[in-house]
């Protein structure tokens, strides 16, 4: 039998089921792991191209040469992924823990200061994002405290939203209003009102 944890379900159906069933099952597992891969590929390049390549590189790509950098960046996080999974020391489960940490110190501090904080800028958002992720990068190479990382990339996200925020110029007038204006929405109507909207 296999000693990895993460093979439990698949070592499970073939030694329990009758190997039609064993099969059926596999083919589930099969199916849910490449629609989720798919998915996943397929958000990363549309992230990566539009996000990235035409808001900061080409802001005046055309649509075809978006269409072909969508796709060589399908083949590149595709690969990056392959050569993630070959490593055998490299669970499942771990990988996932890193980047759900990575996810929720870049994104995590923005979305609450950007509900929480009418200060906050464009820049702002930006510098949190960047610190947060870099910093759950470098505290997982570098192994400090023992301490999962999505906290201090968290702790360091806020901090460099606040600093970059309050560097820079203020948010606009119109700005400002439309943050009170839902603000003062959203305490004065009562909870069945917000749960309907």
């Amino acid at each position: 039998m296999n000693q990895n944890s993460e093979r439990v379900f698949i070592e499970l159906a073939q030694i329990l089921f009758n190997p039609w069933i064993a099969g059926v099952l596999l083919s589930a597992i099969l199916a849910a792991v490449m629609s989720t891969l798919s998915c996943q590929l397929l958000v990363c390049s549309s992230a990566i191209t539009e996000d990235l390549y035409k808001a900061f590189l080409r802001k005046s790509a055309s649509q075809q040469e978006l269409v072909w950098v969508g796709r060589v960046m399908v083949l590149v996080v595709a690969l990056i992924a392959i050569a993630l999974a070959a490593n055998p020391d490299n669970r499942v489960l771990g990988l996932v823990s890193y980047a759900w940490a990575g996810f929720g110190a870049a994104f995590g501090p923005v979305v609450l200061f950007s509900v929480m904080w009418s200060r906050m800028t464009r820049n702002g958002a930006l510098a949190g994002m960047i610190i947060g992720a870099v910093t759950v990068i470098v505290w997982k190479q570098y192994g400090w405290l023992d301490l999962y990382e999505i906290i201090p990339g968290f702790i360091f996200g806020s901090l460099g939203i606040v600093i970059f925020s309050l560097l820079g110029k203020a948010p606009t007038a119109a700005m400002q209003e439309r943050f009170a204006k839902a603000d003062a929405h959203y305490h004065s109507a009562p909870p069945s009102k917000l749960q309907a909207e």
